[in-house]
C-alpha cells in the first residue's frame, strides 16, 4: 500500500490552536457536550455529503470515519475517530477513549468481536482489520498518541484504560 500523503494531520489553523483545544478536550465540560454533539456532527451533516472527505475533528486531529459490524444488530456502525496514521505501514493507530467516560466506546466491542471493519479516511475507503495492542506495544505508542490527543486526561477521567487498536489495511479479494 502506498504511504499517506504528508497533509494526513490539522490544517495549519488548526496546528496553532491545538494547545487550546488539547486543554479543551482535557476538561469535564467538553466530556460532557462532545460526545453528544461532534459524532453526530460528523455522521449526519458533514460526512455522508462529503463522502468522508470533511470531518469537524480534522482540523485539530488527525481523523477518519470507522465503520464496524453492530456486535448484536450486525448493522453498519460508522464512527468518527481520531487516528494517528503510521506512514510506513498506511495503518491507523485508533484510541477507545470515549471523550474520558466510564464505559469503553461501543465501536471497540465491535472490533473485538468483527475485527473486519472499513476506514474512510480523506474519501478513500479503506478495507482493515483492527487488532488490539498487547500492553508492550501500547506503550511503545501512548507517548505518541498523547502528544496528539489527551488521552491520558481521559484515561484518568475515565478509571479505566483504553483499548488501543491499530487498524490494518487488508488486501481486497484476488489482489
Amino acid at each position: 500500500m502506498a504511504p499517506l500523503s504528508r497533509r494526513s494531520g490539522p490544517s495549519s489553523f488548526g496546528r496553532a490552536l491545538l494547545p487550546l483545544i488539547q486543554r479543551m478536550a482535557a476538561s469535564a465540560l467538553f466530556a460532557r457536550i462532545a460526545p453528544r454533539v461532534l459524532p453526530r456532527l460528523d455522521r449526519l451533516l458533514l460526512a455522508r455529503r462529503t463522502g468522508g472527505r470533511v470531518q469537524i475533528a480534522r482540523w485539530a486531529v488527525p481523523s477518519l470515519m470507522l465503520t464496524t459490524t453492530g456486535q448484536k444488530s450486525g448493522e453498519p456502525r460508522p464512527t468518527p475517530v481520531a487516528c494517528l496514521p503510521e506512514r510506513e505501514t498506511g495503518a491507523f493507530l485508533v484510541v477507545g477513549s470515549n471523550f474520558g467516560r466510564e464505559k469503553h466506546p461501543a465501536w471497540t466491542g465491535n472490533l473485538l468481536t468483527t475485527p473486519e471493519a472499513v476506514v474512510n479516511y480523506k474519501g478513500r475507503e479503506i478495507p482493515v482489520t483492527g487488532v488490539l495492542l498487547s500492553a508492550e506495544e501500547k506503550a511503545d505508542v501512548w507517548g505518541k498518541l498523547n502528544a496528539m490527543w489527551p488521552y491520558d486526561s481521559y484515561a484518568t477521567r475515565a478509571g479505566r484504560e483504553p483499548r488501543v487498536f491499530r487498524l490494518v489495511p487488508r488486501r481486497p479479494p484476488g489482489r
